[in-house]
């Protein structure tokens, strides 16, 4: 039977044999930065987005859709009221749509959905936008009582309407030079690869050792 003394210095060795075999382990605890972890607490404002010329484009737009969607939802009689309704409609898809573009452009939430091509979706809501919005103006402005409340919903439908076109345009350029840089590297990378299959397929060119 052990004593006292036999105990702690088994004990001793035990705690000095697990220290050695932690410190000689490959496997070493590791501990991740929170700024590098993945989920909504490493989300940033892209401020140099939103002072650009398509995020200013895009508040704005929000603003028009926005105060159009107002403008229309303070009309209480119509008649007829299919183009009140249409133009209801209209502003109210173009704020929703346009917003969570917003949203995911300017916290670069797009970034971790690489497989949708944004410049594309981008293009194609503004192209929409745009003929909607101008469809809709012209069907309330011929359709509409003369009050307040619709006159103002006409001027910001057409406001709305020139400043989705604008975005049109600069998305339509935006998308034109990425698919131009897609292909150069496209046919960058299909020239590399062809030249290595050269290489590897004729050895007296490759350079020999000494």
């Amino acid at each position: 039977m052990r004593n006292g003394e036999d105990l702690e210095g088994f004990d001793g060795e035990a705690s000095s044999a697990s220290m050695i075999s932690a410190a000689s382990s490959p496997y070493q605890p590791t501990t991740e930065p929170v700024s590098q972890r993945r989920g909504l607490g490493g989300l940033r404002c892209d401020l140099e987005y939103l002072r650009g010329t398509l995020g200013r484009m895009k508040v704005a737009e929000v603003v028009l859709a926005l105060t159009a969607f107002i403008c229309i939802e303070t009309i209480m009689e119509c008649s007829p009221c299919e183009g009140l309704y249409f133009f209801e409609f209209v502003s109210c898809s173009a704020l929703v749509v346009t917003g969570a573009l917003l949203l995911l452009f300017s916290l670069n939430l797009h970034t971790r959905i690489p497989q949708i091509n944004w410049n594309l979706t981008d293009l194609v809501n503004t192209g929409l936008s745009t003929f909607f919005f101008f469809i809709a103006s012209v069907v309330l402005a011929a359709l509409n009582h003369k009050t307040g409340a619709e006159i103002a919903a006409v001027v910001f439908g057409f406001l709305a309407m020139a400043v989705y076109a604008v975005n049109t345009f600069l998305a339509v350029r935006k998308w034109r030079v990425n698919r131009q840089q897609s292909s150069r590297q496209t046919s960058d990378y299909i020239r590399a690869r062809t030249e290595s299959r050269e290489v590897v397929h004729r050895p007296e060119i490759q350079r020999l050792d000494a």
